[in-house]
């Protein structure tokens, strides 16, 4: 089988139990990711740093396509937790990086009171795969060389 674009177990996480995602419904648009492990997060106080929840997975996928992770529509108002990026992004070239092996993410503020508990494979978000279009003009010819937040 010819791979155009899936989701593998990033390294160190081999024997994490960690589950591929999937999508709910046939029409579900996005893929549902699970936290790698548990972790808190604490309520937001400002100048504060989001948390990162790892989900043990890595995404490849054709040169000209993006992977959008996109927060879970109930975790605002259930959870107060919100996307400290508002959208992940999650390129071609993230994938097998040299820095983290192309690990996905999830940066996560808590806007309620009190600390959040989240559990090893509880849903935290979705992700989807898109096509994305460049211009006329457009010259990238840059290469990525590190992992999460490298390209400045």
């Amino acid at each position: 089988m010819d791979k155009k674009r899936g989701f593998e177990i990033a390294k160190g996480f081999e024997n994490a139990n960690i589950n591929l995602p999937v999508r709910s419904t046939k029409n579900s648009a996005g893929y549902d990711i699970e936290a790698a492990e548990d972790c808190i997060i604490p309520a937001f106080k400002a100048g504060q740093k989001p948390t990162l929840i790892k989900t043990g997975l890595k995404a490849y996928m054709q040169s000209d396509e993006v992977l959008i992770l996109a927060n879970r529509s109930s975790n605002p108002g259930k959870k107060g937790l919100i996307l400290a990026n508002s959208i992940g992004i999650v390129d071609s070239d993230y994938y097998e990086n040299p820095d983290n092996d192309g690990h996905i993410m999830f940066a996560f503020y808590n806007v309620k009171e009190d600390e959040i508990e989240i559990k090893k494979g509880e849903r935290i978000g979705q992700a989807m795969f898109q096509k994305y279009l460049v211009t006329d003009t457009d010259c990238a010819n840059g290469e990525r060389i590190g992992g999460f937040g490298s390209t400045n």
